[in-house]
């Protein structure tokens, strides 16, 4: 029986903590056990962080300064770092990992290379993915959709810091319901927000499901991948 594969998405915002900026190592040491209980299990675990908690590239290039490809480098760099550190905090666990970058940088990880990284899960090392696509102007949740499907992930989890995909923002309305399930095309509707259009268009046309949960509800990831979607939202 062929193992299972996921994809887990963590956006670099919650590596920052209540600080709101940089790597907060408690956070750090908390997404590594939660991923320690996927391996545990013998679930094979591929993994893109966000580097939101350092610099966006949109955000740096909003004044005309710096070039929207340059900011965009810039956030590809940050991504870079919080693999490094979640690659410090997995393997302080004792786990086997890699980082593979889509940018070259030799004496920091390996370069991305698909066949490599399958292999590397095949034998239960965890697999970190930095560096987005390395190109400008796609988002790390693009990077994580073409990432899950090159590695052939059964699903791609995106751990947030809400409990799933509502109908509307909640943070601004008290009405705003949860969606249990949702079809590709209901999730590239205006108003919802899971993915940007173009990972969820990427999804869509390799049948990839997508599972939205909080990150900071213990034990959350393996329930996910043992088809408990309870506390989550899910879109295929």
């Amino acid at each position: 029986m062929a193992k299972q594969r996921v994809l887990v998405k963590f956006s670099g915002e919650a590596l920052a903590g209540e600080s709101g900026y940089g790597v907060d190592t408690s956070i750090l040491k908390y997404i590594a056990e939660e991923i320690k209980l996927l391996i545990d299990n013998d679930i094979e675990v591929g993994v893109v962080i966000g580097g939101g908690n350092i610099i966006r590239g949109v955000t740096a290039a909003k004044d005309g300064i710096i070039k929207r490809t340059s900011g965009d480098y810039m956030g590809m760099l940050a991504t870079v770092i919080n693999a490094v550190a979640m690659q410090e905090a997995l393997e302080h666990l004792g786990m086997r990992v890699r980082v593979q970058s889509a940018i070259k940088m030799e004496q920091i990880c390996e370069t991305f290379i698909v066949r490599r990284a399958i292999r590397h899960l095949e034998k239960g090392r965890i697999v970190i993915f930095a560096a987005g696509t390395g190109n400008p102007f796609f988002t790390t949740d693009t990077a994580a959709t073409l990432r899950a499907i090159e590695i052939g992930a059964d699903m791609i989890i995106k751990a947030t810091k809400v409990d799933g995909v509502y109908d509307k923002d909640p943070n601004k309305y008290s009405d705003a319901k949860r969606l249990a399930s949702l079809s590709y095309d209901e999730a590239l509707a205006d108003n919802i927000r899971v993915m940007d259009d173009t990972s969820i268009a990427l999804a869509k046309e390799n049948r990839l499901p997508i599972v939205v949960c909080d990150m900071f509800q213990q034990g959350n990831l393996l329930k996910i991948v043992q088809g408990d979607y309870e506390k989550c939202s899910i879109v295929k």
